[in-house]
This record gives C-alpha cells, sequence and structure tokens, in this order.
C-alpha cells in the first residue's frame, strides 16, 4: 500500500459484538471527511466501506482496531481484527458468501456482501487472514482519480 504523509490520523477501537455502537466509527470518519471538504462521492464510498469492514469485526471478531488516516493525496482505513479469521478468502469475496449465524441474519445482515462492497468502493483493496487470529484490511482511496485507475 502507498504510504503517504498523514495530515490527520485516528485510531478506532471496535469491540465484538457490540451492536449498539456498530457503525458509529465510520460516522465519525464521515463527518470528519465532511468537515475536511472531501468531495461527496469519495466520503460517500469511504462511509460504505468502512461501515462494512467496522461490521465485520463487530460479527466476527472478539475486538479490533481502525485506523484512519487522511493524507493530501489519500484516506487510508486500515482494520486488523483478532478472531476467527477467514479460511477462504476466494470464497468470502464472492458476493452472496456469508458464514452470518441465524441470528445475525435475522437482524438484517449476512448477505454476504460486505467484502465484495469494501472492494467495490476502494481505489486499492487489501485482505489477509490467518484462521483463529484475525483478519487484516487495508483500504486506500485516492483523492486525485488518475491515481486509482
Amino acid at each position: 500500500m502507498i504510504e503517504n504523509e498523514a495530515v490527520l490520523a485516528q485510531q478506532f477501537e471496535i469491540q465484538g459484538r457490540d451492536f449498539n455502537h456498530a457503525g458509529n466509527i465510520s460516522t465519525t470518519i464521515k463527518e470528519i471527511l465532511q468537515e475536511t471538504g472531501i468531495p461527496p462521492s469519495i466520503i460517500i464510498r469511504t462511509a460504505i466501506a468502512t461501515y462494512e469492514a467496522e461490521m465485520n469485526v463487530v460479527m466476527y471478531a472478539d475486538k479490533g482496531t481502525l485506523y484512519f488516516s487522511l493524507a493530501p493525496d489519500s484516506i487510508r482505513i486500515k482494520i486488523d481484527d483478532r478472531g476467527t479469521g477467514i479460511k477462504n478468502i476466494s470464497l468470502a469475496m464472492k458476493e452472496g458468501y456469508s458464514t452470518a449465524t441465524n441470528e445475525y441474519r435475522e437482524m438484517g445482515f449476512g448477505a454476504g456482501m460486505g467484502l465484495p462492497n469494501i472492494k467495490k468502493n476502494a481505489d486499492k483493496f487489501k485482505i489477509s487472514s490467518c484462521p483463529g487470529k484475525g483478519t487484516t484490511l487495508e483500504i486506500l482511496f485516492f483523492l486525485n482519480n488518475s491515481e486509482g485507475q
């Protein structure tokens, strides 16, 4: 991933199965981006990807950390979680594939679109996972569209 000097950086802790606070981090990041004048189209993509990543930690991990950084030319989101990990990343990246429990499905989650939505909205996306230990997502959004092409 590209490393740029951050103008703004924040770290957020995510607690597994804390549905009462789920989505708060993505809302906070959306507000920060609005206040700094980031174009709405980039804010929407960032908010979608961040929300999906945050929800994956809430549903599948014991806890995680979301690192947010804003540089002059990019937004970087990195999520490290400690959880079950993903046994088959290729399968997990397929639209509609889900390991959500019936309880989560009854809550309206588990459509199998989380990771595909993150990839679709990001300019660059990297995922790594170790079953039994956790997963790391690196998501990059370019503020200058020509860089993502």
